[in-house]
C-alpha cells in the first residue's frame, strides 16, 4: 500500500460489509455484529448534515467540507477545532427503515479493527470517524454519544519511544515551514488542506523524481507527539517524519528524512512498517 493510499483510507472504506457509500434496500435483520452495548439508542438524526448542525448547537462548530446523500444513508465531512487542533471528521448516518442495527454494528466493527483501525463516536443510527483521536471525547460529549476506540487486535505496533525532540525552531505559519523545507529537499505545488496543513511535492535530489510531504503545525508538544504516534502505528506502512518545536513534516520519500532533519534543525521519527 502506498503512503498516498493510506491517507485516503477512511474516506470511504471498500468493505464487503456495510458502509455509508452505498444504498440499501429493506430486508430482514441479517446475521453479523451487534451494535456495541454501550452505544446509546439516541439521539438519532435524519441526515449527516443534521449531525453537523447538532455539533454547532452544542458549541462545537464543524465546518462542512463535503456531503452526500445516498439511498438509505448520508455522509458529511466537516472540520472541527478541539484544543487548538483542526481535524476532519467523517460522519455516516443511516436510515433505520433501510439499514438494520446489525448492519451498522458490522460496519462499526470493520472500522475499529484491522491494520487501519479507526476511533469512532457513535449513538443512535450514526457514527463519526474522528481523524484526530484525542478530539473524540469532546465530540462525544457534544452529541451525547460514546467513544469507540480502535481495537488492539495485536496488529498494531508497540508504543514507539519518541526521541528527544528539540524545542526549536518553531513557526507561526505553515508557509514558513514550507519555505524551509523547500530550501532543503523541495516543497512545490503547495496545497493548503481544510485543516491548515500544507501538502506539497518534494524532489529526490539529482533524480528528477518527486514525491509528497504533509507539513503540520501543532498547538502543544503533547498534540505534536500524539500526531507522531498516530503516523507510525500502521503495520506494513513505512513512515518517515521530521519534527522539532511545534511542527511535523510527514515525508512520502523515506530517503529524505536525514537531510531534512539536518537542514531544518529537527530529528527523524521513523517506522519501517514491520
Amino acid at each position: 500500500m502506498t503512503r498516498r493510499s493510506v491517507w485516503a483510507v477512511g474516506t470511504c472504506l471498500a468493505l464487503a460489509t456495510l458502509t455509508a457509500c452505498a444504498g440499501f434496500a429493506s430486508h430482514p435483520e441479517p446475521t453479523g455484529t451487534a451494535l456495541p452495548s454501550e452505544v446509546p439508542s439516541t439521539p438519532t438524526y435524519a441526515t449527516a448534515k443534521a449531525v453537523v448542525r447538532a455539533m454547532g448547537q452544542a458549541g462545537l462548530d464543524c465546518g462542512t467540507v463535503r456531503s452526500r446523500d445516498y439511498d438509505g444513508s448520508s455522509t458529511a465531512d466537516c472540520v472541527a477545532t478541539v484544543d487548538g487542533v483542526k481535524a476532519e471528521n467523517e460522519i455516516s448516518v443511516f436510515d433505520p427503515d433501510d439499514v438494520s442495527k446489525t448492519e451498522i454494528g458490522t460496519s462499526i466493527e470493520s472500522r475499529r479493527t484491522g491494520a487501519h483501525a479507526q476511533t469512532l463516536v457513535a449513538a443512535g443510527n450514526w457514527y463519526i470517524r474522528v481523524m484526530d483521536p484525542p478530539s473524540a471525547p469532546a465530540i462525544a460529549k457534544a452529541l451525547r454519544a460514546v467513544v469507540l476506540d480502535a481495537k488492539d487486535t495485536g496488529a498494531k505496533t508497540p508504543e514507539y519511544p519518541l526521541p528527544g525532540i528539540p524545542s526549536t525552531p518553531t513557526y507561526k505559519k505553515a508557509d514558513a515551514l514550507a519555505d524551509a523545507l523547500s530550501a532543503s529537499v523541495g516543497c512545490f505545488q503547495r496545497e493548503t488542506t481544510s485543516t491548515g496543513s500544507i501538502k506539497c511535492e518534494t524532489g529526490k535530489l539529482g533524480s528528477g523524481d518527486s514525491d509528497c510531504a504533509v507539513l503540520t503545525l501543532h498547538p502543544t508538544h503533547a498534540r505534536r507527539d500524539a500526531a507522531l504516534r498516530e503516523a507510525i502505528k500502521y503495520r506494513g506502512v513505512p513512515a518517515e517524519l521530521v519534527t522539532a518545536g511545534n511542527w511535523t513534516v510527514n515525508l512520502c520519500d523515506t530517503t529524505l528524512g536525514a537531510k531534512a532533519a539536518r537542514d531544518l534543525g529537527g530529528v527523524v521519527v521513523a517506522y519501517d512498517g514491520r
